[in-house]
């Protein structure tokens, strides 16, 4: 029987949560743009 590759998984891992917090990251900064964007754009539909 094959012994596991203990440091494979762990990269992976490492692998996961980093790219998991690059996507929660992105999310945020793309919320805070909507936010922004929200306003703006109300406000032009009401000046028409």
């Amino acid at each position: 029987m094959a012994k596991p590759n203990y440091g494979f998984e762990k990269r992976k891992r490492e692998l996961d949560k980093k790219k998991k917090k690059e996507e929660k990251r992105l999310k945020k900064l793309n919320r805070g743009k909507a936010e922004d964007s929200q306003p703006d754009t109300s406000l032009e539909n009401g000046a028409t």
